[in-house]
């Protein structure tokens, strides 16, 4: 028995990625890189992405959970992943065996996170999260001389890092320089107490459009992935990185007045040539894509979509191309058919695309360099 080509799958272009993270530290000088990983690598496959950025020697891979921490550990990676985020009471004892990297934003953590490392005979060391205007994690700053003083009492705790994030660093320039400004003071309060070795507040939009003076850490993210989500100077220096293909799986030409896909909210003006593709929105292949004016590409020729996304199949105008046939493939996102412009048409973000393709779709590596098929 053979086995089959996936019909629908996902190539990551591991040398744009790398390239993508040297851009991140030329646009960070002398910064450490926390590469972000989380969700998948943002849809681009965390095994294969970890293993290509490993020889980079990022300070850490941030990641969501302890699954993500696992899978990082287990491709064998001596980068460290970071959890980015809070953990509940029931991981906790796993993450202080561990030598990840991870965040605490209240006491109780503190304290349970204290009473986990006395057990086992370590010194854990954490970054405190501060809350400087995201409202999703962290101690608030008026609460920080406190927190720094119960801290004295934790020696089983060495805080090595600081850390916050920016809810608008893409959209509201005057908030956030404030944010950086009350980051920075934050900082030296904490740095009255501990020796830091990692402060960090920007992800990709951040570090591309501020300089924060007292942050030696960056979390790229987006940037990693091929895409600037601010206009910036180093936009045009990214890669992109990702190409999602599907393969034709039926060709038939149909008539004039035939409705195509549920809800006939398309029919055919005309006898058209209709390609079946097989992916859907159980792939991740948004349903808000329908009737946007997306577009597959096939054979090089931009080819419409028809009507309604479907869980498992797609329809394209193929009239225009000659001898398309069954396991042709089309190209539905890659360096010509962007994921900004696709999740400008179905109304969302182009974290929310990446991060949406599904785990049916194989992820596999790959140039985007060479000509579509």
């Amino acid at each position: 028995m053979h086995d089959c080509s996936p019909r629908a799958f996902v190539e990551a272009d591991l040398d744009a990625i790398t390239h993508n993270l040297h851009v991140a530290q030329q646009a960070a000088p002398g910064c450490q890189i926390i590469a972000v990983v989380k969700a998948n690598a943002y849809g681009h496959g965390l095994e294969q992405v970890v293993r290509r950025l490993d020889d980079e020697h990022p300070a850490f891979f941030g990641v969501a959970n302890i699954e993500e921490a696992r899978r990082v550990q287990a491709a064998g990676c001596a980068t460290r992943p970071f959890l980015l985020g809070p953990n509940i009471p029931e991981e906790r004892e796993t993450i202080a065996a561990s030598n990840w990297g991870f965040t605490i934003s209240s006491v109780e953590e503190a304290d349970h996170f204290a009473s986990l490392a006395v057990g086992a005979q370590r010194v854990l060391p954490v970054h405190l999260a501060l809350d400087t205007g995201m409202g999703r994690e962290g101690f608030l700053p008026a609460d920080l001389g406190a927190v720094m003083e119960h801290m004295k009492h934790l020696p089983s705790l060495r805080v090595e890092g600081v850390m916050s994030h920016m809810p608008v660093a893409d959209e509201d320039e005057v908030f956030s320089r404030e944010q950086i400004e009350l980051f920075e003071r934050c900082v030296s309060e904490v740095a009255l107490h501990a020796q830091l070795h990692y402060i960090h507040l920007a992800a990709s939009a951040g570090l591309l459009r501020y300089n924060i003076p007292c942050a030696n850490t960056v979390r790229p993210g987006l940037m990693l992935y091929g895409i600037s989500p601010v206009p910036c100077a180093w936009a045009s220096q990214l890669r992109p990185t990702l190409r999602l293909r599907a393969a034709v799986t039926l060709v038939r030409t149909l008539p004039a007045n035939h409705g195509i896909s549920y809800g006939r909210c398309f029919i055919s003006a005309r006898p058209v040539r209709v390609a079946t593709i097989g992916i859907g929105y159980a792939d991740g292949w948004r349903r808000h894509l329908s009737g946007k004016q997306a577009f597959a590409l096939i054979r090089g020729v931009r080819c419409p979509l028809l009507g309604r996304v479907t869980m498992d199949q797609i329809m394209a105008d193929v009239s225009a191309v000659p001898g398309v046939a069954a396991g042709d493939f089309a190209e539905l996102i890659g360096s010509s058919l962007r994921v900004e412009q696709l999740a400008a048409q179905a109304g969302t973000i182009p974290w929310d695309i990446l991060t949406g393709l599904g785990p049916r779709l194989p992820r596999l590596s790959g140039s985007l360099a060479h000509v579509s098929q």
